[in-house]
């Protein structure tokens, strides 16, 4: 009897080596770029997930694997890190950051009939 998980995502250059180290046999394929890009995202969205889940500053740590997920959607579309920086200097400017702490609850508006 074999015992089969599932995974169908996007994993870390090491894992197939660590998955055959323990007597698994993994199956994978190489992606697309399209394919790529698209489970780059998908990837950040799940670490956003671990992230949002972590409570103490070390499981914070442990879980900022967005930032090399992002660094490396730059690479793939080839943005340079001072393109970045513009854009949120340039939106920072027209909205704002998020330093001030604040948390929009609602908004009213009065409809004049």
């Amino acid at each position: 009897m074999k015992q089969v998980k599932k995974y169908n995502k996007l994993i870390r250059d090491k894992i197939l080596e660590i998955i055959k180290n323990s007597g698994e046999k993994p199956y994978w394929r190489i992606l697309t770029k399209k394919e790529y890009l698209s489970e780059i995202k998908k990837k950040i969205l799940e670490e956003a997930k671990e992230l949002i889940l972590a409570e103490k500053k070390k499981d914070v740590v442990n879980e900022i694997d967005i930032q090399e997920l992002i660094d490396v959607l730059m690479l793939e579309l080839k943005l340079s890190k001072s393109e970045i920086i513009k854009q949120q200097e340039i939106k920072r400017r027209k909205r704002g950051g998020f330093k001030k702490k604040l948390f929009l609850i609602k908004t009213e508006k009065l409809i004049k009939r």
